[in-house]
């Protein structure tokens, strides 16, 4: 067997942990012909994140709080089965939940500085208005 081109890198030196992930196999739905019956290509990856100590405290608190609507006690689970191979649904699902995780932990952007619209910005805009309206007052040909 292959080893696995881990480890994955969620964000800096910060890694998925190979001892904290939970592995399920199962058969995947869909065509396949008579190599689908017998092999557990679909991979579930389960990760506890309430518990986990591979993360800076800041991070999976902030993890925790934006992945909570995915969360099931804690465990964030991740599903693939796009591929026939059982080796690349686990290479594709541990991707998946490191960028999930690195999505998840980022830090808030800055907050937007308001910057006042400069005068002549504003009068062009205001002027391009009112020939806009007069262009479109010419084209009806009824006088009121």
């Amino acid at each position: 067997m292959d080893v696995m081109s881990g480890p994955y890198l969620i964000r800096g030196s910060v890694s998925l942990p190979e001892a904290e992930l939970i592995w399920r196999f199962s058969r995947s739905s869909g065509p396949g012909g008579q190599h689908v019956n017998t092999s557990d290509s679909q991979v579930e990856l389960r990760f506890d994140l309430a518990r986990t100590e591979a993360l800076p405290e800041v991070w999976k608190s902030r993890a925790l709080e934006r992945l909570a609507s995915r969360l099931v006690g804690g465990v964030i689970s991740v599903r693939a089965s796009e591929h026939r191979s059982q080796w690349r649904n686990r290479e594709t699902a541990a991707v998946r939940l490191a960028s999930l995780l690195a999505e998840a932990t980022a830090p808030p952007p800055k907050p937007r500085r308001a910057t006042k619209i400069p005068r002549g910005i504003n009068e062009r805009r205001l002027r391009e208005k009112k020939q806009r309206a007069q262009t479109k007052k010419g084209r009806s040909g009824r006088d009121w």
